[in-house]
């Protein structure tokens, strides 16, 4: 191809299901409810910074992981709910740029954060006598640093590789955002490197990350059946459960669309897509943090707190 032909695009035309119109209610109604978790999260940052008990170190992840999933809701949530309702889905070349970096920052960091937290979890089931000592705050926050900072490097160098190619194709998204699977089938030249580039960082940041997780989950699992009451087993099996729930829609999802990066199916892709750019985050904020008892407590606290302020 003619590299003088190379120019920067100055908007993108995301398809998302507009050949299946009837779609555009009940992903509107999902869009929405996500725009309306973002408040979820950030009052559980609120709750807790303002909240005394939740300084503690064991919610020092917690936040970091209401953060993040503002961060990431809040990139591509308005964006898609403005396409679903509009009969003209455009996205700026800048807004496209600004979506893919923030999204893949985001969803990096998440994707380490969770092994991270999934360490943390072990620590205190298995080896709770020791948590203080291996856990402790200096540790949390290095290893809180590592994952940012490996997101964020990551998301550099996944951008400026997607990016080159976009100054060669097409300007149609089949997509509801600008993710790097979907931007990478408008390129017009060979992207194999692209995409060998895609898998191997796909390993690094999906597949290694949830074996992290599932082997102190096994761990885990065979503390808690050693626990003699059967009140205590099942509310640990409960909150493991759940947890492993939200953990499985998350990378799996993730590695169809990533492992290979070109689904069999585009729309099969799109619809996998909603699970980790969508719904996870949804989830998260319920499994994670508000059924917390002591999250809800620090929620009742601050209300009640409100209204006798305004007494």
């Amino acid at each position: 191809m003619n590299q003088g032909n190379e120019s920067v695009p100055q908007e993108f035309h995301l398809l998302v299901f507009s050949y299946r119109p009837w779609l555009e209610l009940p992903l509107f109604v999902v869009f929405l409810v996500s725009i309306l978790n973002i408040f979820g999260h950030l009052s559980i940052i609120l709750v807790s910074y303002l909240d005394p008990k939740l300084h503690a170190l064991k919610y020092f992840f917690l936040t970091n992981f209401s953060l993040l999933d503002l961060c990431y809701t809040t990139s591509t949530g308005p964006q898609m709910l403005e396409n679903i309702d509009s009969t003209r889905k455009v996205i700026s070349y800048g807004g496209c740029v600004a979506q893919l970096f923030s999204f893949l920052t985001s969803v990096s960091t998440e994707c380490l954060l969770l092994s991270v937290m999934s360490l943390d979890r072990f620590v205190t089931i298995c080896w709770p006598p020791y948590y203080s000592a291996i856990m402790h705050r200096r540790s949390c926050h290095h290893l809180a640093a590592v994952a940012r900072i490996s997101g964020f490097s990551n998301s550099v160098g996944q951008s400026i590789w997607t990016l080159q190619m976009l100054l060669f194709g097409h300007r149609e998204v089949d997509h509801f955002f600008c993710e790097v699977p979907a931007l990478l089938r408008l390129s017009c030249i060979d992207t194999t490197a692209n995409e060998a580039e895609l898998f191997f960082t796909s390993v690094l940041f999906l597949l290694i990350p949830m074996a992290l997780i599932l082997i102190p989950y096994a761990f885990s699992v065979q503390t808690v059946l050693r626990i003699r009451s059967a009140e205590g087993r099942q509310k640990a099996f409960g909150t493991c459960g759940s947890q492993l729930i939200v953990v499985s829609f998350f990378y799996g999802s993730a590695l169809y669309m990533y492992l290979p990066p070109s689904p069999a199916s585009k729309d099969r892709g799109k619809m996998v897509s909603l699970f980790y750019g969508v719904i996870t985050p949804m989830l998260n904020l319920h499994i994670y943090t508000l059924r917390n008892k002591d999250v809800k407590e620090a929620f009742k606290s601050l209300i009640a707190r409100a209204f006798s302020m305004k007494k």
